[in-house]
């Protein structure tokens, strides 16, 4: 199942895709989080959507929004998550957060709430005053149940989906403050969606594969079983010490292939395209303003 938040007629609502068409659960105020509560009802809220509105708009008149609009929480990020772009990062000369070339254990910081926009939106790349955008196409893991201390081998369990986004960020403001949060957190720098599609629907989420557009132009491209520590790695290591919720988002890592591993750097401006594709969770494509 595709979860959606979306636009049509002067209208904000979710529901699901079917087919071609974007059938609709929720319209309004309750629209905004109707997504979040879906995630947070689980099987049985799932089912309410399936057996619920018969209406329907062609995907053609629909406007995408970020399937969470407004997320509860920051979305949590891994950062050197790949090997190669790994080695690009570090070797930058921008990578302040540790002397390993690969981590040993993960890197992880989080993205403001207000970072988030969706599909088609222009990430607003005149908030960064250092000029030195950036994109990172990264699948996210959504938080499906309430999880503490949960091991490797019940970590899908707690999965509800995956999304696909883009981990926009200022290189400057990274290495100026060390800490990633300000040159990561800035207002439209973290584009979600089109979709969020269901654990089931996915499948084996390790052979999806990740793509990045700028311009047309491919920059990135891998697998998301090329992670140097996978997806149930991440959730044990992160419930070890703290509760993840419902609807929590975890940007798992960005491949090889950035503005920053450029001699010199390729960094964004103002109309620039970026177009991010992984299997299944559609292409999630914003311009810089």
């Amino acid at each position: 199942m595709k979860l959606i938040t979306f636009e049509f007629d002067g209208i904000v609502a979710a529901g699901y895709i079917d087919g071609g068409d974007a059938v609709v659960c929720a319209e309004g105020d309750e629209a905004h989080r109707a997504v979040l509560d879906v995630i947070s009802g689980g099987e049985a809220a799932l089912a309410t959507w399936r057996k619920g509105s018969a209406r329907r708009v062609p995907l053609g008149g629909i406007r995408f929004l970020a399937p969470i609009p407004a997320p509860l929480r920051d979305v949590f990020c891994v950062g050197k998550n790949y090997y190669a772009h790994a080695a690009e990062f570090h070797s930058s000369g921008f990578d302040s957060s540790a002397k390993e070339q690969v981590p040993s254990h993960p890197v992880i910081f989080t993205k403001a709430t207000t970072s988030v926009c969706g599909p088609g939106d222009i990430v607003k790349g005149s908030l960064d005053p250092t000029n030195s955008v950036d994109y990172e196409g990264e699948l996210g893991v959504v938080i499906g149940k309430r999880c503490f201390q949960v091991s490797r081998e019940a970590a899908y369990d707690h999965v509800f989906g995956y999304v696909a986004l883009n981990d926009v960020t200022s290189r400057e403001l990274q290495k100026k403050h060390n800490q990633w949060v300000i040159g990561k957190g800035i207002d439209t720098f973290c584009p979600i969606g089109p979709w969020i599609a269901t654990a089931d629907e996915v499948g084996d989420v390790t052979e999806l594969e990740l793509c990045t557009e700028i311009n047309g132009e491919m920059r990135q491209r891998a697998k998301v079983s090329d992670l140097i520590f996978d997806i149930p790695t991440l959730i044990e290591t992160m419930s070890r010490t703290m509760t993840l919720l419902p609807g929590d988002i975890i940007a798992t890592g960005t491949p090889v292939g950035v503005g920053i591993g450029f001699k010199p750097p390729k960094y964004l401006s103002a109309g620039d395209t970026m177009r991010v594709s992984i299997t299944g969770l559609g292409t999630l494509e914003n311009t810089i303003g």
